[in-house]
């Protein structure tokens, strides 16, 4: 009788064809290797510190009762497995199986009390998962969006017909042109007369910023966030005008209705909470964002 304990993730055929193979021999009814056998896996595992185990199989002989056996067996993969693990690197998942009576016996007795490695030399690692028979599955292809060249200034013509150079922030047309759906960024530098949604003039700046970013990503599309400062509640629907008026310039100027909404928070999401200590944090509270809704690749 002779029973079969394996710390396997394949089935043995596949492993078989590495032809990699090293055995150590127990004496009778011992789990514990002697000085010889000891000295031979120490020399194995000085020589293979580059290799890699994939499966450690646990045999005895025919003595003794089924159950004692299955239990002997068990050990001596136990003990070898402890042996060279953190020497010889072996696959993470390793399971046991057992199978039975049902092998060939070696006509010497001697040679059915082993423990034997099957392993990959350090030349013949990357061929594992093809050793194993294990198919692997093609990873997808990260699609890279193509950087954006944006200009760090336009021209535009005023109604009377003068033309003005309009400097750009290039870095934020950047980061939201790569920002993914879900998304919120400020539109920092956006700001409004008192207690009305006019833009004053030294933020117009900023709205053709975010006309460039819509123009060269035809198919995004953003969410307009407005927000006030300073009191609860937003009786006039300053915030909802605020971020109307950002939107109505983008589609003033070309961009489709579909791509832009827009939503008034009044104070129900500040930076700071309310009341603000400063005209510093009540600037932060006072703002428009963008929430990017579509930005495929």
């Amino acid at each position: 009788m002779k029973k079969l304990f394996i710390y396997i993730i394949m089935l043995i055929p596949a492993i078989t064809i590495a032809q990699e193979q090293f055995s150590v021999y127990f004496d009778t009814d011992k789990y514990k290797l002697n000085q010889t056998q000891t000295e031979r896996l120490n020399n194995w595992m000085q020589q293979n510190k580059t290799s890699k185990i994939l499966a450690i199989n646990g045999y005895t002989d025919e003595d003794g009762t089924s159950g004692y056996n299955d239990t002997l067996a068990q050990q001596r993969v136990n003990y070898i497995y402890n042996a060279v693990k953190n020497k010889v690197k072996t696959r993470d998942d390793f399971k046991t199986h057992s199978f039975g009576e049902q092998h060939d016996m070696e006509s010497i007795k001697a040679k059915n009390r082993r423990v034997t490695l099957f392993y990959l030399q350090e030349k013949d690692l990357d061929k594992e998962n093809e050793i194993l028979g294990i198919k692997e599955t093609p990873k997808p292809v990260e699609k890279v969006k193509p950087q954006i060249v944006f200009p760090d200034k336009i021209y535009v013509t005023d109604p009377r017909g003068g033309r003005h150079e309009i400097p750009l922030d290039v870095e934020f047309m950047q980061e939201v042109s790569n920002a993914k759906p879900g998304e919120k960024l400020q539109l920092k530098n956006l700001n409004f007369r008192l207690n009305t949604f006019a833009i004053v003039p030294e933020s117009r700046p900023k709205l053709y910023e975010l006309l460039q970013i819509m123009k060269a990503n035809p198919n995004m599309k953003i969410k307009l966030l407005g927000h006030i400062c300073c009191i609860e509640g937003d009786p006039r629907k300053l915030s909802y005008e605020r971020a109307k008026a950002v939107a109505m310039f983008l589609r003033q100027n070309g961009i489709e209705k579909e791509r832009t909404s827009f939503e008034g928070l009044g104070t129900t999401d500040p930076i700071y909470p309310l009341p603000e200590n400063n005209e510093e944090e009540r600037a932060a509270n006072r703002r428009v964002e963008v929430l990017v809704i579509e930005n495929p690749y």
